[in-house]
């Protein structure tokens, strides 16, 4: 089983960011509370008891007191059992991980999943982030030295205004990316998430886009700096084991692949706790009301605050090419079949030949997978092989 908790409370508002959450910690206490309570009244969604992942997601996870967490975990031990060699996960913020702050959460999670998005202190401020260049790599070197050698950072690419210079060229625009990269590897960091920068309406980069104070997203530069990550990555002993996502192996042990997040891509079950968090059984999902007023009004009252989509055969298949496709595993053409109780390769004949000869797709095995060239391209090949 794995088990997701949403704490939808930062200091400030990133203005990239359009995940729910609160700058305001007034409601923090009550809504502690309803997660606790929240776990109990969704203790039977999934079947079984044992937890093999625990994730700790945001918002700003490492705002948490000892007395949260204790809190948390208390409700959670009453519940599930965690196996022993589950993997916690918490995401954090650079400017949270002091030594001190480390040491408490060294006694409750293995992981951490650190916020740091660049290295670069003038777009830190124009992405209007909290923490600065030199934290975000003492805060790396602080983790380690607290005991934590499981550390995953994330970091943005395709930012389109860097040091405040609307022209600054492509190539010095890359040097920045390759100093981030760079630098991530001077740190020994055994897991990458890198994202390509998405404007959403509701942010205010979405705002400034509309009113013509930042240009649109160059979508000719993230390709590039896609590219460049992965050849850096690759050629540095990193798996690009999915999209956005690298891993270093561990003295010839599997790499260090986010246990958790795997489980959603490989369609596992999971159960989400919190406002806005998601729920999967496997032949549905639900998602929790993103307002934390509500979220807390409702649990008081014993109501699950949540909407259920059931989804259809046609939605399963989807979904599987939609996250399987974005694996190093990609999709098998059996389980395919299994599914649909029909012949998926005969059904999408033509698609499957245009996507092969493009070079976007390949077959090996049985399985689907999308060629180098295809990464570009994950979401628009998977639709392009959707079934109706």
């Amino acid at each position: 089983m794995h088990l997701y908790l949403h704490i939808p409370f930062c200091k400030q508002a990133c203005h990239y960011c359009d995940f729910h959450f609160s700058t305001s910690l007034r409601q923090k206490p009550a809504l502690i509370d309803a997660l606790c309570q929240e776990i109990r009244l969704q203790k039977d969604y999934l079947p079984g008891n044992t937890l093999e992942t625990i994730y700790f997601g945001g918002g700003t996870p490492s705002l948490l007191t000892e007395a949260d967490l204790a809190q948390i975990f208390t409700a959670i031990h009453q519940q599930f059992t965690i196996d022993p060699t589950a993997e916690i996960t918490l995401e954090a913020n650079p400017d949270d991980l002091t030594p001190d702050k480390l040491r408490l959460l060294r006694r409750y999670v293995n992981r951490l999943s650190i916020g740091i998005q660049t290295f670069d202190e003038a777009t830190l401020r124009w992405m209007n982030r909290a923490h600065t260049a030199t934290e975000a790599q003492s805060c790396v070197q602080n983790a380690q030295h607290a005991g934590f050698d499981n550390l995953s950072v994330d970091l943005i690419y395709g930012i389109p205004v860097l040091n405040f210079q609307p022209f600054l060229s492509e190539g010095e625009r890359e040097r920045i990316w390759q100093r981030d990269l760079n630098t991530m590897l001077s740190l020994d960091v055994p897991h990458l998430s890198a994202y390509a920068l998405t404007v959403e309406p509701d942010t205010a980069f979405g705002r400034w886009t509309t009113s013509g104070k930042l240009p649109a997203m160059d979508e000719e530069l993230a390709a590039s700096q896609f590219e460049q990550l992965t050849r850096t990555l690759t050629g540095t002993g990193y798996e690009h084991y999915e999209i956005s996502n690298f891993a270093r192996a561990a003295s010839g042990k599997p790499g260090h692949y986010a246990r958790h997040n795997t489980a959603y891509w490989q369609r596992r079950p999971y159960l989400g706790i919190g406002p806005s968090a998601h729920s999967y059984n496997g032949h549905s999902r639900q998602y929790n009301i993103a307002n934390n007023v509500r979220y807390v009004a409702d649990i008081q009252a014993g109501t699950l605050p949540a909407t259920v989509e059931v989804l259809t055969l046609a939605d399963q298949v989807n979904e599987y090419l939609l996250t399987g496709l974005r694996t190093q595993w990609g999709c098998s053409l059996t389980e395919l079949d299994t599914m649909l109780q029909a012949d998926f390769a005969q059904i999408q004949a033509n698609v499957l030949a245009q996507l092969y000869a493009i070079n976007w797709l390949e077959r090996t095995n049985n399985q689907l997978r999308l060629t180098e060239a295809g990464k570009l391209f994950a979401d628009r090949v998977a639709a392009d092989l959707f079934v109706g």
